[in-house]
């Protein structure tokens, strides 16, 4: 799904880029064994921030995804030197099976519909003992940007115990 124009410029903001150098990344370091030396996918990259904060890490590799040919494109202007792709999450097959060490997304998954079709995604394009760290806000959050913003987030089922709970049965049929 694209954004709506004030989100667009939200997520453009200084205070979007000062909340994921001290707020999203140290969360994702803490939680995890981090980007270095790994081959590191992000979904939602937007326009490169989080890219440019997580190659600090010195990954082996890095590409981010995003549906917005305009997130894209700063992106790219931005940060020339990591890859950027314009590209719908709920196919990953381009990446192959069992490609990436660690998967990233950072507060989009809400923006997806068909969410649970990205998860299965992801968990096909991740190696064996892989990581997967996914950032969303809770559902009352949402809701009161919502009223607040009219950011126009879709009508979905989406919510942190939803996605916990497939999460949880999506790694259960892999045992």
């Amino acid at each position: 799904m694209k954004l709506s124009d004030i989100e667009f410029r939200a997520m453009d903001s200084w205070w979007r880029r000062w909340g994921q150098a001290h707020f999203e990344i140290p969360l994702f370091s803490a939680n995890g064994p981090g980007c270095a030396g790994q081959g590191c996918l992000e979904i939602g990259c937007g326009n490169g921030h989080g890219a440019y904060l997580l190659n600090q890490s010195s990954p082996r590799s890095y590409v981010g995804l995003d549906v917005m040919e305009e997130q894209v494109e700063k992106a790219r202007q931005r940060y020339p030197h990591y890859q950027f792709l314009v590209q719908d999450a709920s196919d990953l097959s381009q990446f192959g099976e069992a490609s990436k060490d660690v998967v990233i997304i950072f507060g989009v998954l809400h923006h997806i519909p068909e969410w649970r079709k990205v998860i299965d995604e992801i968990r096909g394009v991740l190696r064996p003992g892989g990581s997967f760290f996914v950032e969303e806000p809770r559902g009352m959050d949402l809701k009161l940007f919502e009223i607040f913003f009219r950011w126009g987030h879709p009508d979905s089922d989406f919510g942190v115990r939803r996605m916990e709970e497939y999460l949880k049965r999506a790694a259960s049929r892999l045992q």
